[in-house]
C-alpha cells in the first residue's frame, strides 16, 4: 500500500490561475472604491494564503473526521446563524456578519454550505446502507429529515437577509438528493410544489401589491424587486457594467483600466472588471479555465469512490455551476441580480476560505481513490 499523499496538479493549477484574475481584477476595481476599504488585493493575498494552510490542514485531518464531526459543524453553524440575528451589528440593512477587530468581518452562512453538505452526505449514506430496496414510506420519512436539515439554516439564513445564500442551501439539496437513488416522482412533486407555491406569490407581487406588502411585508418585497428589477435593463450597476464590458472589445482596455465606475466591483461584478480589462479573449479564457475546472470534478465524481465523497461532490458540483452561471449571467443582464459572488475570484475572506476548504475536501477525495488503486 502506497499511503504516500498526491496534489492533483488537474485541480491546483486552475486555482492558482484564478488566484492570479483574483489578486489583478481586485486591484483594478480599487480604483473606484473608498480608500477606507484598504488594500482589497492585499486582503485577497491573505486570505488565499490563509486557505491554503486549511488546505494543508484537511490533507493531514481527512475527510472522515469531517464525517465524523458532521453534525458537530452544522450544530456550531446554526448556533452562530442564530447569535448573527441576536448580536451582530447591523451593516447595509443585514445581519450578515460578525466583525472581528483587526481582522475584518465573518460571515457564518458561508461555511453553512460546507456543513449542509457534510450532514446530508452522512445522512445519504447511511440510508442507502440501511435500506437496500427502502419503499415509499421509507423515502418519504428520509426526504422529511433532509429537508428539515436544510430548512433550519434556510430560515436563519433568510432572516439576516441573505436570500442568495438560501438559494444555494436549495441547489445543494437538490444536487445530493438527486444522486441519492431516490425515485424520480419526489423531485418531479417536489418541483410542482414549489411551482405552485412560486406562481401564487409572484402572481400576488405582480397583480395586487399592497396585498403582498400585507402578507409578506415590505422586506421581501423590496427583495423580489430588486431580484426582478433586471428585466427592464436599467440601473446604475448593471447599466455601468454593460458599458465597462461592450467597450473592451476584443483586448479590453487593459489592467487596471476600468472605464467606469460601477457598484459592488470588487465582488458581485467583478466579471464586469475583469472583461473590461482584458476583453472578449480575456472572458473567455477565464470562462474556459472555469468550465476546464467544473469537468473535472465532474470526472472525479463518475470514477469509483467513496459514497459520501460522490453526494459531497454533487453537492460542490452544483453550487459552483449554479454560481458560476448566476454571477455571469446577472453581469451581462441575462439572470436577475441577486449579489452572489464568483466563486475564488470576488473578494471576501468567508467566501473564500469556503471555497478553498472545498479544494481540500477535492484533494482528500482525489487521493483515497489514488490510495485504492495503489492497495
Amino acid at each position: 500500500m502506497n499511503s504516500k499523499r498526491k496534489i492533483d496538479l488537474t485541480i491546483v493549477i486552475p486555482i492558482i490561475l484564478f488566484f492570479i484574475i483574483s489578486i489583478t481584477s481586485i486591484y483594478s476595481a480599487m480604483t473606484y472604491l473608498s480608500p477606507d476599504n484598504g488594500n482589497l488585493a492585499l486582503k485577497q493575498v491573505i486570505w488565499y494564503l490563509v486557505g491554503i494552510v486549511l488546505i494543508v490542514i484537511l490533507l493531514k485531518l481527512n475527510n472522515d473526521y469531517l464525517y465524523r464531526n458532521a453534525w458537530f459543524f452544522y450544530i456550531i453553524g446554526n448556533i452562530l446563524l442564530v447569535c448573527l440575528l441576536l448580536f451582530a451589528p447591523e451593516i447595509n440593512n443585514s445581519k450578515c456578519w460578525f466583525v472581528i477587530p483587526y481582522i475584518g468581518s465573518f460571515q457564518p452562512s458561508e461555511f453553512m454550505k460546507i456543513f449542509i453538505m457534510l450532514v446530508l452526505a452522512v445522512m445519504i449514506a447511511k440510508f442507502r446502507e440501511n435500506t437496500d430496496h427502502p419503499n415509499i414510506k421509507e423515502e418519504f420519512v428520509f426526504i422529511l429529515k433532509t429537508l428539515i436539515v436544510v430548512l433550519i439554516p434556510s430560515v436563519l439564513t433568510f432572516l439576516e437577509p441573505d436570500t442568495g445564500s438560501v438559494m444555494i442551501y436549495f441547489i445543494i439539496y437538490f444536487c445530493m438528493m438527486f444522486t441519492s437513488g431516490i425515485r424520480l416522482r419526489w423531485f418531479i412533486i417536489l418541483g410542482g410544489i414549489i411551482g405552485i407555491v412560486l406562481s401564487l406569490v409572484l402572481g400576488c407581487y405582480f397583480l395586487n401589491e399592497d396585498l403582498f406588502v400585507n402578507i409578506f411585508g415590505t422586506d421581501l418585497y423590496y427583495r423580489f424587486d430588486r431580484i426582478l428589477d433586471w428585466r427592464n435593463g436599467s440601473g446604475l450597476q448593471l447599466e455601468n457594467a454593460l458599458a465597462a464590458i461592450g467597450s473592451a472589445g476584443v483586448f479590453g482596455h487593459g489592467f487596471n483600466a476600468t472605464p467606469i465606475y460601477f457598484p459592488e466591483s470588487g465582488t458581485d461584478f467583478i466579471f464586469a472588471v475583469f472583461a473590461s480589462n482584458f476583453g472578449l479573449l480575456g472572458a473567455i479564457i477565464l470562462i474556459m479555465i472555469i468550465v476546464f475546472f467544473d469537468m473535472r470534478l465532474v470526472n472525479m465524481a463518475t470514477k469509483k469512490i467513496a459514497s459520501r465523497d460522490k453526494f459531497v461532490l454533487a453537492g460542490i458540483i452544483g453550487m459552483l455551476v449554479f454560481q458560476q452561471v448566476q454571477n455571469i449571467g446577472m453581469t451581462l443582464g441575462l439572470l436577475p441580480i441577486t449579489g452572489i459572488t464568483l466563486p475564488f475570484i470576488s473578494y471576501g475572506g468567508s467566501s473564500l476560505l469556503s471555497y478553498l476548504i472545498l479544494v481540500g475536501i477535492i484533494l482528500n477525495i482525489g487521493n483515497e481513490k489514488e490510495k485504492e488503486y495503489n492497495l
